[in-house]
């Protein structure tokens, strides 16, 4: 079953995953993009520093009078994680201690998280996943980021039987780094080995 079926499901029999994001910023304005036409899930509430600049987010975003005026903004992270009508928080403030507060948070209130801030998880991911693990609930990367597709290709490269050595991802495209080696990536970075 895929995930547009489990979320036919889960809309069915239970209503819609209630979401609450942190950070509307970037990366929370292109999740907050694909809220209205995707069935199944609701986004309740919003915390960011500044709750007037993600309502204009959400308006910027595509969103509908009547879905701004029934989402709540707040500036208040903690209030978002404990709201009783959230779920699953989503973490994208891109600042990896602010992250890994609220993941703990998120954890001790019986409450899924995905994490879209890489600099949280690259911090203390594996560390971050035994805690959820140990509360019961989930931590995921954001499906389609490219932490999360890395993931999902070392996985199928795995059940193929390969042996992965390396996975990750270049942070240029140019030309120039289609050949670099491990002995000269120093170079393009103005460091050296």
């Amino acid at each position: 079953m895929g995930l547009t079926q489990l979320l036919a499901k889960r809309l069915e029999t239970s209503g819609p995953v209630r979401v609450g994001l942190v950070g509307a910023g970037k990366f929370g304005s292109m999740f907050l993009t694909q809220i209205p036409t995707t069935p199944g899930i609701e986004v309740t509430v919003i915390a960011d520093l500044d709750p007037q600049r993600a309502r204009h987010a959400c308006a910027t975003v595509g969103w509908d009078e009547d879905r701004v005026a029934r989402t709540r903004y707040t500036d208040d992270s903690a209030s978002l994680i404990s709201a009783p009508d959230v779920e699953v928080v989503v973490e994208a403030t891109g600042n990896p201690v602010v992250g890994v507060s609220h993941a703990c948070a998120a954890f001790r209130e019986g409450k899924h998280l995905v994490m879209v801030n890489v600099e949280a998880d690259v911090l203390v991911g594996p560390w971050l996943a035994r805690e959820a693990a140990s509360a019961g609930v989930v931590y995921s990367m954001a499906y389609g980021d490219q932490p999360a597709l890395t993931c999902e290709l070392v996985d199928w490269a795995r059940s193929c039987g390969f042996e992965v050595a390396a996975a990750g991802k270049g942070t240029k495209y140019l030309p120039a780094y289609h050949g670099s080696t491990p002995s000269t990536v120093w170079d393009h970075y103005g460091l050296t080995a």
